[in-house]
């Protein structure tokens, strides 16, 4: 048997999409370069590997666990590389951090200069909703999480960061006026997709101000809910933290509501019991001695009332 780490890897990436046209956009491969990998990893197995039903690609049982094994085996390349680096007095490591949604406006300042001081550590960022970011977080497929709202049902440790804050806003042509909680009955009301915790908050605040949702309209992301807004389609409750070009549009409004804005914490979380490397810990100290100053840096901005 002579299979490559690049055809393991090609073959992860296949299996986390079940699709070689997604995998080769991930990996920067053009799909025959996937395609030619997957082949040769699977002329050296009798069984197969993958099956397709319809258009659609799917992992075999078999395959599965070649995967599974695949992930052990390129972790352990790459804890032989850390070690060659450890052994030159170098701190190195990989570090996974899961971080919902509108975290993606939050995390790269607490990382840039992390990245250049400690160049040896690798670190990978998965963005999605709150709800796969905290089932990552207690399946231990990832080292931390950065999230606005704490988990109830998980044991982590916490490092704070900064205040996010929710404001109500909408189209400035709007022609209904919204002085009250219980106006917002007269329009189309957008949510984030469930599971978000933006949707949940927004949720919580129309239920404790006793606002019955007469219209309303799901999306996937932050992005399209604003392109909504400005399309005069409705209003919706969004983070302060991602929506700072907003601040000086015309075309959008903030609204002054009783309750508004709704205020969270960020916050770095992990589990406890984790059992933390070299560059776990050299990454949480990083973070709490640099957090206020970066805050500052970054966020005074968004830590103001409007």
């Amino acid at each position: 048997m002579n299979f490559t780490l690049h055809q393991l890897k090609v073959l992860l990436k296949i299996a986390e999409h079940q699709s070689i046209t997604k995998a080769s956009e991930e990996l920067y491969l053009t799909q025959p370069a996937v395609s030619l990998q997957l082949k040769k990893l699977q002329d050296q197995f009798e069984l197969p590997l993958t099956e397709v039903i319809g258009r659609q690609l799917y992992i075999t049982d078999f395959g599965k666990e070649i995967v599974e094994r695949s992930k052990r085996i390129l972790e352990e390349a790459d804890g032989i590389k850390y070690t060659v680096q450890q052994y030159k007095g170098v701190i190195s490591g990989r570090i996974k951090i899961s971080v919902v949604s509108t975290g993606k406006y939050v995390i790269p300042y607490y990382l840039k200069d992390f990245m250049d001081e400690y160049p040896s550590i690798d670190i990978k960022i998965d963005v999605s909703n709150k709800g796969k970011v905290i089932e990552s977080l207690a399946n231990n497929e990832c080292d931390f999480s950065l999230v606005s709202v704490l988990p109830p049902d998980l044991r982590v440790n916490k490092v704070e960061l900064i205040e996010n804050k929710l404001y109500l806003i909408g189209s400035s042509s709007s022609r209904e006026k919204i002085k009250k909680p219980k106006d917002l009955e007269k329009v189309t009301l957008l949510f984030r997709e469930k599971g978000s915790a933006t949707r949940n908050a927004m949720k919580e605040y129309l239920k404790s101000h006793d606002v019955n949702v007469k219209k309303s309209m799901e999306l996937v992301s932050n992005e399209a809910i604003k392109q909504a807004i400005n399309a005069g389609i409705g209003f919706s409750i969004v983070p302060l933290i991602g929506s700072k070009l907003l601040l000086e549009s015309e075309s959008v409004k903030f609204y002054d509501l009783k309750g508004l804005p709704m205020t969270t914490k960020w916050h770095f979380i992990y589990n406890k019991g984790k059992k933390l490397t070299p560059a776990h810990q050299v990454f949480l100290d990083y973070i709490e001695e640099h957090k206020d100053e970066i805050g500052r840096k970054y966020f005074s901005w968004a830590l103001k009332d409007i």
